[in-house]
């Protein structure tokens, strides 16, 4: 998977806890916590993520966030997996 990153400025919506969270479970996956990610629109109403540097995840809730980040992290090794068993 690719990098996670969070903007600070997003914390008070909880993002704080979602990147504490992930790095307690899986502490291989690279989080960086940014002063800005320069999506301020989604950034002031909802908990945000970037993936990558295209891929926004908005999601409702902090818990949300966190679910959908797991469900690609899952995502992620299983498509590594596939692709490990078939150059086997």
């Amino acid at each position: 998977m690719k990098t996670i990153k969070y903007c600070t400025k997003n914390e008070k919506l909880g993002t704080k806890q979602v990147y504490k969270a992930l790095k307690k479970e899986f502490p291989d996956i690279k989080q960086k916590q940014k002063s800005c990610l320069s999506e301020c629109k989604s950034c002031r109403k909802q908990p945000i993520a970037l993936v990558g540097k295209k891929n926004l995840i908005c999601e409702e809730t902090p818990e949300l966030l966190y679910a959908k980040l797991v469900e690609m992290i899952h995502a992620s090794d299983d498509k590594k997996e596939k692709k490990k068993n078939k150059e086997v």
